[in-house]
């Protein structure tokens, strides 16, 4: 047969690109696994040399900066005096070598055991394995304060719980967060945006929209045309949970929430939970994104029953001091707002 008779099909070549893809992968994930376990190794000798020389108070700070000097010249600063105390403190973290993530990387766990809590490491380090994380992104939730912020409205015991498998995710709040930051949309802070403005910028980014989104969320439709009669309707956002098993409409406001918007959104999800869900599918949930959320406002317009929810958005990351503070109060204001629900029954 000649040379030009023969052809290939596509799908064999994206096999063939498919499998040299996938082997580079695995390379790449097999030296940087090798990497961690190289610091580990480095962290448990260096640790085991220090208990030798315990009785002297500042042996161990002696041995590491003397250990840097001859180090560094010779294999470069990944072996400099702040790198190997960063393998000390990663094997007293994670002592027991056969519990190393092999999917981790070396920024991964550096990352990690710059968390002193102990419960808020393990909930990042299963999170991570769970959605894949990268080290960037690793780091984008960690600066973003996802843990913090599922707090406000759940106790630790459930977030740890959903986190480590233990429990499926039933209800809106072991979800939604409030506030959201979209700093990945890299919007210009300015006094008035259009919502089909902050539309478009959140479908570009749409993956990490997702991600900010949180577990299990799904991309449906935008600009969703809902007919009511000969009315015409368009919910900006519509995803899917698979996690809760429902619909979730996402509104965007770019000024203050008004009780015509909730009750709006609302309509929407009355909507969804007549015409589009199925049986076995759990009630359509609406978020109504806005910069400033009005609490009394939602509070009063809504029933509270209701799977509607107002949650704020930052276009920025707060500085960590100053966030660190409002979650405090956030979820003081919680656990009193829960006291309070209790006298009343």
């Amino acid at each position: 047969m000649s040379e030009e008779k023969i052809s290939i099909t596509n799908s064999f070549v994206s096999d063939i690109k498919e499998i040299i893809d996938s082997s580079r992968d695995k390379a790449v994930r097999s030296v940087e696994f090798y990497r961690v376990q190289m610091y580990w190794e480095l962290g448990e000798r260096i640790f085991n040399e220090e208990q030798c020389g315990k009785k002297r108070a500042d042996y161990g700070s002696f041995l590491i900066k003397n250990l840097a000097k001859e180090l560094e010249p010779q294999f470069g600063s990944g072996f400099s005096q702040r790198q190997l105390e960063r393998s000390r403190k990663f094997y007293r973290e994670f002592p027991i070598a056969s519990a190393l993530r092999s999917q981790f990387n070396w920024f991964q766990y550096r990352t990690l055991i710059s968390i002193s809590d102990k419960d808020k490491r393990e909930y990042y380090e299963l999170e991570t394995v769970k959605n894949r994380w990268n080290g960037r992104e690793l780091e984008r939730q960690i600066n973003s304060q996802l843990y913090e912020r599922l707090l406000i409205s759940n106790d630790k015991n459930s977030v740890m719980a959903v986190a480590r498998e233990e429990k499926i995710p039933t209800t809106a709040t072991e979800i939604i967060k409030d506030p959201m930051y979209l700093e990945f949309l890299g919007l210009e802070q300015k006094p008035h945006y259009y919502e089909k403005e902050l539309e478009s910028a959140l479908l570009e980014h749409i993956q990490e929209f997702l991600l900010e989104l949180g577990n299990g969320f799904t991309f449906v439709a935008r600009q969703k045309r809902l007919l009511l009669e000969d009315d015409e309707f368009f919910a900006d956002l519509v995803f899917y949970n698979r996690l809760l098993k429902c619909f979730v409409i996402v509104e965007l406001k770019t000024d203050k929430i008004t009780h015509q918007d909730l009750g709006q959104l609302q309509m929407y999800v009355n909507y969804y939970d007549r015409y589009e869900k199925s049986e076995d599918e759990k009630p359509t949930i609406g978020i109504l994104l806005t910069p400033n959320k009005n609490h009394t406002i939602v509070e009063l317009t809504l029933p509270k029953e209701s799977n509607v929810y107002a949650s704020e958005y930052q276009l920025y990351l707060p500085k960590k001091e100053l966030f660190e503070n409002e979650v405090e109060k956030w979820v003081t204001e919680f656990e009193e707002s829960k006291r309070l629900t209790k006298d009343e029954i």
